[in-house]
C-alpha cells in the first residue's frame, strides 16, 4: 500500500455555536483536496445535547454534481503504520427526507475510533463511491489533534 502525501498548512480553530437552549456544537472545519484535485469541505464535530449526550460526527460534502457516495459502505481511515479503521455513514440522519438524500454530502460516526486516531501520523481516509473510483484525503497530524480536541468540550 502507498500512501501519498501532499499535507498544506492548516488554519483552523475550534467554532462553537448554539444550536438551542442546552444544545451546543462545536467544529472543526477545513477545506481539503482530494487525489484528483477536487476541493472537499471536511467538518468534524460534536454535538451536546441538554440530556448530556452528545454525537460526534465527520461530515465530507464535495462539489454538487462530482461525485456519488456510497451510503451503505463505511468510510475506511488508513495511517501511515497501516492501521486502518472504518468509520459507519449516518447520512440519513443529516436528511428529513431520507429520498433527498444529497449524493455528495457523507456523514460519519467518529466517535468510536477517534481517540484510537494518533495525532503524530498524517491519516488517509478513502471515501465509498458508486463508481469505480474512491476519494482519497489526507488528513494532516493537526487536524487530527484538533478532531481529538473536539471530545474535551461539554
Amino acid at each position: 500500500m502507498t500512501i501519498n502525501l501532499a499535507i498544506a498548512p492548516v488554519q483552523a480553530a475550534i467554532r462553537q455555536l448554539e444550536e438551542a437552549p442546552g444544545q451546543m456544537v462545536y467544529q472543526s472545519r477545513q477545506t481539503l483536496k482530494d487525489q484528483q484535485g477536487s476541493s472537499w469541505q471536511v467538518i468534524a464535530f460534536k454535538r451536546s445535547r441538554p440530556d448530556h449526550t452528545a454525537t460526534l460526527y465527520l461530515r465530507l460534502v464535495g462539489f454538487p454534481g462530482t461525485v456519488a457516495l456510497d451510503h451503505s459502505q463505511p468510510l475506511i481511515l488508513t495511517d501511515l503504520l497501516g492501521k486502518t479503521l472504518t468509520a459507519t455513514d449516518v447520512s440519513q440522519e443529516m436528511f428529513a427526507d431520507k429520498t433527498q438524500m444529497e449524493p455528495n454530502f457523507g456523514e460519519y460516526d467518529l466517535q468510536p475510533i477517534l481517540m484510537q486516531l494518533d495525532p503524530a501520523i498524517p491519516l488517509q481516509i478513502t471515501l465509498p463511491t458508486l463508481t469505480l473510483s474512491e476519494i482519497i484525503l489526507t488528513i494532516s497530524p493537526e487536524v487530527i489533534g484538533e478532531w481529538r480536541s473536539l471530545t474535551d468540550k461539554n
